[in-house]
């Protein structure tokens, strides 16, 4: 099975699949803990900076990513719908920004499965309002997911 995948299904959702070397709670743990997501959430070109969450059913979440570059901020935020520690988390997502391509709310779910001690992630996005919304976000979270794996080895490599 390869490491990273990521592919659309269809014109409006997304499907990342990646095998992350940390065990599943260690991962579960570092999706929603904002002491985590400070590290690792955003592309690289758009590192979160601010971040709430309230994780159980009905939490909210908000956080702002920020060019270092320009100072541009992105807001985005959603509400928590399911919360199964350490298998699936599911919240929306929606962009603050008014654009045609940021102005829909999406759902995200995440599946997190024990695979000997790895943990194998399928991300699936959907609606979105068009292909080229939808691209970057695929862009956008394999950039995040980049962040992730070094996020992880630098917290496991402290841990031993």
């Amino acid at each position: 099975m390869p490491t990273s995948a990521a592919r659309p299904l269809a014109d409006d959702e997304l499907l990342i699949e990646r095998t992350f070397d940390a065990p599943r709670e260690l991962v579960f743990e570092a999706f929603t803990d904002p002491r985590h997501t400070l590290h690792w959430w955003g592309p690289v070109e758009y590192p979160i900076t601010e971040v709430t969450m309230d994780v159980r059913p009905g939490g909210r979440w908000r956080g702002c990513l920020k060019s270092p570059e320009t100072g541009k901020e992105l807001w985005q935020h959603g509400t928590f719908r399911e919360v199964d520690p350490p298998r699936r988390l599911v919240f929306t997502f929606k962009w603050e920004e008014e654009h045609p391509d940021k102005g829909i709310e999406t759902t995200v779910s995440i599946d997190f499965e024990d695979v000997g001690g790895k943990t194998h992630m399928r991300f699936h996005q959907t609606p979105f309002a068009t292909v080229a919304s939808r691209n970057g976000h695929v862009y956008g979270w394999t950039s995040t997911f980049d962040r992730f794996v070094a996020y992880l080895k630098e917290i496991q490599g402290d841990a031993r």
